[in-house]
């Protein structure tokens, strides 16, 4: 490893059979946040379909839906016999999908935020406290903000 190169965690898939959102819906919206956020980088390999599925107990159709939406959109590249990365051109999420991944995100950590016993009125001090600091994250930016 390259002591130049921050040590970044493998990315694993998680889901939450709570939310009501469809698996493959999950499993690209978790891609795409990661990619977001620079936990995915451009190059980075994807766990193979197989793993996934025997990991997150699910059928492997479903991740290879999830796997082929984000091939047609760009996001992912695979390349037979070698595997699946995430694609050297990353293309913007558009206004629909923009919304409902923030929606997503929100009703997640509010969810989690209230099974650990904080109130959305925490939440949101909490959240407007982080912005007066300047604490956004290195992924996120103000909004009008150009990356």
């Amino acid at each position: 490893m390259n002591p130049a190169t921050p040590f970044r965690r493998p990315f694993t898939f998680r889901i939450d059979l709570r939310t009501g959102v469809p698996l493959y819906r999950q499993l690209i919206d978790q891609v795409q946040a990661a990619i977001a956020t620079g936990s995915l980088v451009p190059g980075d390999q994807l766990p193979t379909v197989r793993q996934v599925a025997v990991d997150l107990e699910i059928n492997p159709n479903t991740v290879m839906r999830a796997y082929r939406e984000m091939e047609i959109r760009d996001v992912l590249d695979t390349q037979q016999g070698t595997g699946t990365f995430v694609a050297q051109q990353t293309v913007e999420r558009d206004a629909v999908e923009h919304s409902r991944g923030l929606e997503q995100l929100v009703e997640e950590f509010a969810a989690r935020a209230g099974e650990a016993g904080f109130h959305l009125e925490e939440l949101m001090m909490a959240l407007r406290d982080r912005l007066a600091e300047g604490k956004q994250g290195s992924a996120l930016k103000s909004k009008g903000e150009k990356r």
